[in-house]
């Protein structure tokens, strides 16, 4: 935690070497923008390789353009395809907001420049933008933490950090709720980077409550740093693109006190991915179920019955059963210590691995068909007795609730038989919904720890979650995670029209406001709203007889061709059947709707849940206690609703009800946004697939942004600092004397002849359409490039003139050297010249005795004076001695006729007394 009064050194080498890793070294980027560079050439072009690549214009002809690429070939384009590049001054942006030209390709250009130099944060205006580095970076450390403590984003180096310190002090100074959303694809950091940010706010932000000497005790800041491990081996999972790839979304809010200090957290879950626990091809399962089986704990084995090798289990072993530089063993330790700081019991620790081992030996279980039967039966009977004695139920039970479970036909129970294909699918089912309650009874188990019931104002919320995602097979997952970013992307973009109108407003410039989220609206309401897909699904689910085919027939009627979101797919060859499309703003998205009914409904045999509500597993009885039905009660979801939730309670009525929840939180708050970036597929650092970034720089809304800041006026400029800049122009639109920066701008946008639709006067600054400020500066670059060659031949005149005046001087000192020269062969044989010679060093040995004989009377005098001053000193010496003895003579004298003046005090104070008693 950090200490009162530390103080960041800038100079220390650890926050050096950091640097490295956050900001252009001072040469480098003089190097780099210092470029020749030829604005009227200069342009983008797309390629098929590389997404855009450099160019120069060679000619132009109608639409079409001959260029030149930066490999030396010849192509012409279409006019509309070429983009302009910005000056090398800008290369390596920190904020790309602030590029003159707003294009997709100088975006792409700017993050390629500085991935390939590990600058991995990059802002875009309102967003952070961060690319996986594959690797670790020093840039995380307690001296970096110091670095950004208070700081404005403006004047450090982009990083995870300013954004979440901004965050922390607007909460303060504002006193409002903030939020951190924290978008992208699977393996492109999202989880990492939340991490960060929450050891962030525990590390400035501690409450600082001191641990007693002695004892073990947790601060609150160690639990929310211990909740990750918890959620990641319950809710993480290796993918083919992600080693610790989360399976779920989650919203974590920590609350602040008034101080600014910690004062509780707790976490909201999204969409778990619960079709993974018993599904996994070529991937893992979740971390939980290896870390289990390794031998860091073998009484766990025992108490769960289970084996140290994962491949035994159907359920864990159906892909991948290890990963790469992780050691399952330290893996298991960390998450028990993680129990452990969290205050879980042991005997909650127990039950619910129990829970977890039972879905491991469920997926074991045997089951034969009968011949000639509608009926299934156990091939062997050891698993589900091992299920049973973990989950605490009977054996024989659990085996007749899964063979003939008890349905309502009409208004009356009876037993219906199963096959085989029917019970495996109710084991799935079953495993699934342990699964997913267990994991919510976690996060419920966690927010308890996490709740110290402090005193509560304000928090920050930190949203994790899938960014958009576009498959070649996309279904009812996609459509719930998709249908999330397209109302994510909506409060941003309507974020951004008001913060713009605030800013225009304030400055009191003409502009016709526009409500960019409105831009999205069609698309949600097609999903949300009545008749739309999410109720024409929910129709269905409670529909008999409804089947896919009839919700696709439903969808066709309400909405082909009458809603413009929407559209029926051309079959492609090689692919996989789409039954209908829906226009996203990040593209179009072909959805098969495929198993879309029995997903929402994700039903559960409830003759075995009611076992479950009844079970001697505290935890599992706990899980399953809204389950326990009367005899008219009808079977309910499992993802439904917990402890009074209404019966029938779809999977996307849930998400829909806790998506509203969400957005309502997040309308309370001053947002602030991350878009994580992956890369390449290869999980390579410093390697960089300029489509597969493109591709995710549109789903994740960066480049909406950009399209947004195009319709406004993206570029603005104090006044005074316009003047400074740019007064080059127009040198003779300024006066002499004092003129008031707005006058003298304005008198230098007219005299440049700029369109007024390009700009916008403010009260305090000036504002210009994106692409505006690029041409003032290639004026300014003129400009400045006739008064550098006056300058030059001014500079180059004087130093010629100075070289001249040198050359005339070296002649004249020349022309006396050789007179002197010839003077002297002409006196060298004359012989007064030689007397002169040797009578010349006699003369400075005369001198020299004089000297000596001067110096000697002199230290004689000196000596002399220096005995008479010891003699006077040693005389006072004697007197100061003799002084001293003096003093403690009478200092003694009077002490001892002090004392006889007490003796005789005390002789007349008895005398009194006797006198008194006479």
């Amino acid at each position: 935690m950090t200490s009162e009064g530390t103080i960041h050194d800038p100079n220390d080498p650890e926050f050096q070497e950091a640097m490295k890793y956050l900001a252009l070294p001072a040469e480098e980027k003089i190097k780099l923008r210092s470029q020749p560079f030829d604005a009227k050439k200069a342009c983008w072009i797309p390629d098929p390789k590389e997404s855009f690549i450099a160019a120069e214009i060679e000619d132009t002809k109608d639409d079409q353009v001959t260029v030149k690429t930066c490999k030396g070939e010849i192509r012409t384009v279409k006019k509309d395809d070429v983009q302009q590049m910005n000056p090398p001054k800008y290369c390596c942006s920190d904020d790309m907001a602030d590029l003159t030209h707003l294009n997709d390709a100088s975006v792409l250009a700017n993050l390629r420049d500085r991935y390939s130099r590990w600058l991995i944060y990059t802002y875009s205006g309102l967003f952070c933008v961060v690319i996986n580095p594959y690797k670790r970076l020093p840039i995380y450390t307690m001296k970096v933490v110091l670095a950004y403590r208070g700081k404005k984003r403006t004047e450090v180096a982009p990083h995870l950090y300013a954004i979440s310190d901004n965050a922390y002090s607007n909460m303060l100074r504002d006193r409002e709720n903030q939020s951190m959303l924290i978008t992208g694809e699977s393996g492109a950091g999202k989880t990492e980077n939340t991490k960060k940010v929450i050891q962030y706010f525990a590390l400035v932000a501690a409450a600082g409550a001191k641990k007693e000497e002695g004892k073990k005790t947790m601060t609150l800041e160690d639990q929310i740093v211990s909740a990750n491990p918890v959620l990641e081996a319950y809710g993480n999972a290796k993918t083919t693109r992600n080693n610790n790839s989360s399976r779920f979304g989650k919203f974590i809010r920590i609350h602040f006190g008034n101080t600014g200090k910690i004062a509780g957290a707790d976490i909201e879950v999204y969409l778990l991915e619960k079709s993974r626990v018993i599904f996994q091809v070529a991937e893992r399962n979740y971390h939980i179920f290896y870390q289990l089986c390794s031998n860091a704990f073998p009484d766990y084995h025992k108490e769960c019955l289970i084996e140290n090798d994962p491949s035994k289990y159907f359920y864990v072993a159906q892909g991948m059963l290890t990963i790469d530089n992780v050691d399952d063993v330290e893996e298991m330790r960390l998450t028990n210590e993680a129990f452990d700081i969290l205050g879980f019991t042991q005997e909650e620790k127990i039950n619910l691995f129990k829970c977890t081992s039972a879905i491991m030996h469920f997926g074991n279980s045997q089951w034969k068909q009968r011949p000639r039967e509608e009926q299934a039966e156990a091939e062997g009977t050891q698993e589900c007795e091992k299920v049973a004695h973990l989950l605490g139920i009977e054996a024989a039970d659990l085996i007749k609730g899964l063979l003939k479970p008890r349905i309502k036909v009409g208004n009356e129970y009876v037993n219906k038989g199963q096959n085989k294909d029917q019970v495996i699918n109710s084991i799935g089912a079953l495993s699934k919904a342990i699964y997913y309650r267990m994991f919510c009874w976690l996060v419920e188990r966690v927010n308890t720890t996490l709740d110290i019931k402090a005193k509560r104002q304000y928090f920050i919320g930190v949203l994790d979650i899938a960014g958009f995602e576009i498959f070649e097979y996309n279904g009812f997952e996609q459509l719930c995670i998709n249908y999330t970013n397209e109302r994510l992307q909506q409060f941003f973009n309507h974020h951004m029209f008001v913060l713009e109108q605030e800013e225009y407003k304030k400055e009191g410039i003409q502009w016709e406001f526009i409500d960019f989220g409105m831009d999205l609206q069609a698309c949600i309401d097609l999903i949300e709203k009545p008749m739309g897909i999410l109720s024409i699904l929910e129709e269905e689910c409670i529909v008999p007889k409804a089947t896919d085919k009839t919700f696709v027939e439903k969808l066709y009627n309400n909405h082909l061709g009458k809603h413009p979101q929407f559209g029926k797919p051309k079959p492609g060859k090689g692919k996989v059947e789409a039954h209908f499309e829906i226009h996203h703003y990040a593209g179009t998205v072909a959805y098969s709707a495929t198993s879309w009914l029995e997903k929402n409904k994700d039903p559960i045999n409830t003759t075995v849940a009611g076992l479950f509500a009844k079970s001697k597993n505290l935890m599992l009885s706990h899980l399953f206690a809204d389950l326990i039905e009367d005899e008219g009660a009808s079977s309910k979801a499992a993802g439904g609703k917990k402890k009074g939730g209404g019966s029938m309670q779809t999977i996307s009525a849930t998400h829909r009800e806790q998506l509203n929840k969400l957005m309502n939180n997040l309308k309370q708050t001053h947002p602030h946004f991350v878009r994580c970036i992956i890369p390449n597929e290869i999980k390579t650092g410093g390697v960089l697939d300029s489509h597969l970034v493109m591709h995710q720089l549109t789903c994740n809304g960066v480049l909406e942004g950009i399209r947004i800041c195009r319709k406004g006026f993206p570029n603005r400029m104090i006044y005074s600092e316009f003047k400074q800049r740019y007064s080059i122009l127009a040198p003779n639109a300024i006066p002499k004397g004092f003129v008031d920066a707005k006058n003298a701008t304005e008198n230098i946008l007219k005299d440049v002849a700029l369109s007024e639709e390009l700009y916008r006067c403010g009260t305090t600054k000036v504002f210009f359409k994106a692409g505006t400020l690029g041409q003032l500066e290639d004026m300014r670059d003129a400009a400045l490039s006739k008064i550098v060659a006056c300058l030059q031949g001014q500079i180059r005149g004087y130093l010629m003139r100075k070289e001249y005046k040198k050359m005339l001087d070296q002649r004249l000192a020349l022309s006396v050297l050789q007179r002197n020269c010839r003077k002297y062969l002409l006196l060298r044989n004359w012989p007064w010249w030689k007397l002169y010679t040797k009578v010349k060093p006699l003369l400075s040995v005369a001198r020299q005795e004089e000297e000596m004989k001067k110096l000697e009377e002199e230290f004689k005098a000196l000596k002399e004076a220096l005995e008479k001053e010891e003699k006077l000193r040693k005389e006072i010496e004697d007197n100061n001695a003799k002084l001293v003895r003096e003093k403690n003579d009478l200092f003694q004298q009077l002490e001892f006729e002090r004392a006889g003046a007490l003796e005789a005090e005390e002789r007349f104070t008895r005398l009194g007394k006797i006198l008194s008693s006479l």
